[in-house]
């Protein structure tokens, strides 16, 4: 006689995930109610749903330990939640993740939604973030989207936006984006020969970045752009570009003048020595000068 079989029949998936969108913020059977945003506004939702999918709901929603400080019963916290610090629209995209395992994106809310994504620890939610935002990179929020890549250490997300750069250089360091960079960032930036901008261009830019980074965090100039400069390629530039550099570089300081002397040892010598030689190595956007050609042997 045979034995008894089994199997795991699959309904309509499209339908069951329409039907538990209807309960994405729905105070019908919610348990549990968020005050999100400075609007402070109300989300409902249902605690089995969000502690069954996050761990970090779990650990929110769920009760604390018999005993502890917090709570010495075995009761759940009853709420409201307070969210100061998320937009509702972040907030509700990261729920309807939860519920459906989808999710609606704009270019607006893409990278506070990867933000979140980290910080409550769902991977999937993650890749779908990095994927959207890779699909629709533009030169205005590249340089947003490869700072939180690098903060959130994602190697991907961060080698397309590096890509992106490289191919529209020139675009990219005139947006605010580019300006409100970190040092390190920004120095990881100037170190690809793929740029396609020339030196001067690429100083001035940094110059830019420069002082505003010093407003923003109340220190100097050369303080704030220590790591940067470190990258610049001063010995491509010819000789009566160094010359007006020098000139700029009396009112700001931005360049050590060690590094501006270098550029000049490198034109004397004709050859790049004593300075490493990726800063003698030509980007793909800079201006050929004729002095390069001493430079180049020297970078090989």
């Amino acid at each position: 006689m045979a034995g008894p079989c089994s199997a795991r029949l699959q309904g309509d998936l499209a339908a069951f995930t329409a039907a538990l969108r209807t309960l994405v913020n729905n105070p019908q059977f919610s348990d549990v109610m968020f005050v999100v945003g400075r609007e402070q506004q109300k989300v409902f939702a249902h605690r089995c749903v969000l502690a069954c999918r996050c761990q970090a709901f779990r650990g929110m929603l769920g009760p604390a330990p018999v005993g502890s400080q917090d709570s010495p019963s075995s009761i759940p916290p009853q709420g409201p939640f307070i969210l100061g610090n998320v937009q509702p629209e972040v907030f509700l995209a990261v729920i309807e993740f939860l519920y459906t395992n989808s999710v609606t994106l704009n270019s607006h809310i893409a990278l506070e939604v990867l933000t979140s994504s980290v910080e409550y620890g769902l991977q999937d939610l993650c890749k779908l973030c990095v994927k959207f935002i890779k699909d629709t990179l533009s030169v205005e929020q590249v340089c947003e989207a490869l700072q939180a890549a690098v903060t959130y250490g994602q190697a991907d997300l961060q080698q397309h936006c590096l890509a992106f750069i490289e191919g529209c250089t020139a675009a990219v360091v005139r947006t605010q984006g580019f300006r409100e960079l970190s040092d390190v960032v920004l120095a990881r930036v100037l170190r690809s020969d793929r740029l396609a901008v020339d030196e001067l261009d690429l100083v001035q830019a940094v110059r830019e970045w420069a002082h505003v980074s010093s407003a923003v965090l109340e220190r100097p100039v050369p303080e704030v752009a220590a790591l940067p400069v470190r990258e610049l390629r001063l010995p491509l530039l010819a000789p009566s570009e160094l010359v007006s550099l020098e000139s700029y570089n009396q009112q700001d300081l931005l360049i050590p003048v060690e590094n501006i002397a270098a550029a000049w040892r490198a034109h004397a010598l004709r050859k790049g020595s004593g300075v490493p030689s990726r800063l003698c190595r030509p980007r793909r956007g800079t201006r050929p000068r004729d002095h390069h050609r001493h430079l180049e042997p020297h970078a090989k």
